[in-house]
């Protein structure tokens, strides 16, 4: 397994060019192998990239020595492929399309992308589950095609969308394609916040587990009903058997620490607590 960190962890991310040459140079200094890129409709690293202007992003990166393989979305949040609205449907697919494509160009193997809402603290729109499921179908089939021919790993999230929460879904749904293209992003910490167990998680999902997000929470079930994303160790996960699970199905690809809100000390914290938990060092 690699140890790697997500830009969403950078002081304010990758808001320029000159912030990714310093998420490169912080990825290294605070003992991480990889890094994962972020691609949006705007940005630094958007959607409509050429591959010449992707080809000097990646220069960058060879010579700096940090791995990165994978590329991270958030646009479903705002622009939904399960939405009512059917132009924003159809432009959320052409997006994503065009961040398969920027993947490509910038020789990442994995593009992180949210399926789609139903119900969310992150979204307005409220959706009915059955059409969501349907149209993110709609959705992949349009999608799948192009991560086939540029060899790109199309990942699904799982997120607080109100969507997918049983991994038994999940599995049926990524098998239904008859793709091995089209797999999932496990996301460890954001199982937690709705009382899932992650070790069952990955051995229901097995192989399908193309790439794995980490973070933690904390949950208190008392009067007050509070919970919150904390540091690595700090929390709910059941470390210990969800790094066991993982070496069970011999998965060998980047282990991606997702942490917010930045603080000065966060990524080598951070660093830190990979080290005890996955015994990187």
């Amino acid at each position: 397994m690699i140890k790697g960190i997500s830009y969403l962890s950078f002081e304010n991310g990758l808001s320029n060019n000159e912030s990714i040459d310093s998420a490169l140079i912080q990825t290294q200094s605070n003992g991480f192998e990889a890094l994962e890129l972020s691609v949006s409709n705007e940005g630094v690293i958007n959607t409509n990239l050429s591959e010449s202007e992707c080809g000097a992003i990646r220069h960058k990166i060879n010579d700096s020595g940090v791995f990165v393989d994978s590329i991270a979305t958030g646009m479903s949040w705002g622009i939904s492929p399960t939405s009512d609205d059917v132009e924003v449907r159809k432009n959320s697919i052409k997006l994503h399309q065009d961040a398969i494509r920027v993947a490509s160009y910038l020789d990442c193997k994995a593009l992180l992308f949210v399926p789609g809402v139903v119900k969310s603290p992150i979204s307005p729109e409220i959706v009915r589950y059955d059409k969501a499921l349907d149209r993110l179908r709609e959705a992949i089939n349009q999608m799948l095609p192009i991560a086939e021919e540029l060899d790109v790993d199309l990942c699904m999230e799982n997120v607080w969308n109100g969507f997918f929460y049983s991994p038994i879904e999940l599995r049926d749904f990524v098998d239904s394609f008859e793709s091995d293209k089209l797999g999932v992003y496990l996301d460890i910490g954001n199982l937690i916040g709705y009382q899932q167990y992650p070790p069952h998680w990955i051995e229901l999902l097995n192989s399908r587990i193309k790439r794995v997000q980490i973070k933690d929470f904390q949950e208190n079930f008392d009067w007050t009903g509070s919970f919150s994303f904390c540091d690595l160790g700090a929390g709910d996960v059941p470390w210990k058997e969800t790094v066991s699970a993982l070496k069970s199905i011999q998965y060998k690809s980047t282990i991606i620490a997702e942490m917010l809100p930045w603080d000065e000390t966060i990524l080598s914290r951070t660093s830190v607590a990979m080290d005890q938990i996955f015994n990187f060092k």
